[in-house]
């Protein structure tokens, strides 16, 4: 975090034993390592948010794409569904046509027969 070295250290603490005297420095470095410690932990957990964040954002930049493919897919399912339609029913509505045609020219070639019951002998 620092870039202090142990003799800079040994200076520090030298003028601070001279500054604070011997009776109140072992409270004061006490209190100091308390605060460097909640420093620490504050800083941590701004950087465990951060990156919390951060994963949670490619997360929804990941749900918006696998969103967007399958409304892609769904959209080129559909087409192709409509094309084969479309391209089976044309025929088979020719066919029908067809055949609902021949039905009514033979209907009307053809005699209609007469039937007649006769008595069971």
């Amino acid at each position: 975090m620092f870039d202090i070295s142990f003799s800079e250290l040994i200076v520090i603490g030298f003028v601070a034993l001279i500054v604070i005297g011997p009776e109140r420095l072992p409270k004061v470095a006490r209190t100091l390592g308390h605060l460097l410690g909640r420093a620490q932990r504050y800083v941590n957990d701004v950087k465990s948010d951060i990156s919390r964040e951060v994963q949670l954002d490619e997360l929804r930049k990941l749900q918006s794409q696998v969103t967007e493919s399958a409304r892609e897919l769904e959209t080129s399912v559909r087409q192709e569904y409509e094309t084969a339609r479309s391209a089976i029913e044309a025929p088979a509505q020719e066919a029908v046509a067809e055949l609902q045609s021949t039905a009514a020219s033979l209907t009307e070639t053809l005699p209609v027969a007469e039937t007649t019951s006769k008595p069971a002998a």
